[in-house]
């Protein structure tokens, strides 16, 4: 059962994966997973539901740090997490000190300008494509918001309907992207756990390639 202090969710092994939670196998972390738990993977949540393995609440990352060692996860799903939490940068901080370096993680979140982004009440963020430059540290040349994490983002895929836009150029539907509502339906992110932390200059700053996947 999850242990609360202050009315917090003290992270908790509870499934099969606690007894391996040592190995030197590769490391997968299911972030956010609610019913969408993963063999091989260890499932992360903040409610106690069949298959997950660890109960935490993912929004203390800045309190409450994750229950594994630093550079331990080799790979991180956050599927339709992170417009959930609040603040996401001591989250992806905390996710990157238990990252090996190289580490792969994706997040699949709705885009910003789609009515998904906003029809569940429990969404607190917006997100677009520029927005996860500011998981890494080279953005943070103009500002510093405390942040000490370097996630960069390598490749955004928008899900686009595939009977609106088939036949169209990328250019054609990039631009609409950037004109219009309820074009992308949803954004898959790419990024790699970079370590040592790069430097927050202008210079170093990389922007992600975007792909165009037709949905149906």
């Amino acid at each position: 059962m999850p242990v609360e202090l202050g009315g917090h969710i003290l992270p908790v092994w509870t499934g099969p994966m606690a007894a391996k939670k040592k190995s030197d196998s590769p490391r997968k972390l299911n972030l956010g997973c609610g019913r969408d738990v993963r063999e091989g993977w260890i499932n992360l949540d903040a409610m106690a539901l069949p298959g997950v393995d660890v109960v935490t609440d993912l929004s203390q990352c800045a309190k409450t740090p994750l229950p594994f060692e630093d550079n331990s996860v080799d790979e991180f799903l956050l599927s339709h997490l992170i417009e959930h939490i609040p603040d996401p940068l001591p989250l992806m901080q905390e996710l990157w000190r238990i990252a090996r370096p190289g580490a792969k993680m994706q997040i699949r979140v709705p885009h910003g300008a789609h009515d998904d982004a906003w029809t569940d009440p429990t969404h607190v963020k917006p997100y677009f494509a520029r927005s996860f430059g500011y998981f890494s540290q080279p953005w943070y040349w103009r500002a510093d918001y405390g942040y000490r994490g370097d996630w960069q983002p390598e490749l955004v895929t928008y899900a686009v309907p595939r009977r609106r836009f088939a036949g169209q150029m990328p250019a054609q539907i990039l631009e609409q992207v950037d004109a219009l509502r309820n074009v992308v339906t949803e954004m898959t992110v790419d990024l790699v756990a970079v370590k040592p932390l790069r430097q927050p200059k202008k210079e170093l700053m990389q922007a992600a390639n975007i792909k165009i996947s037709l949905v149906e």
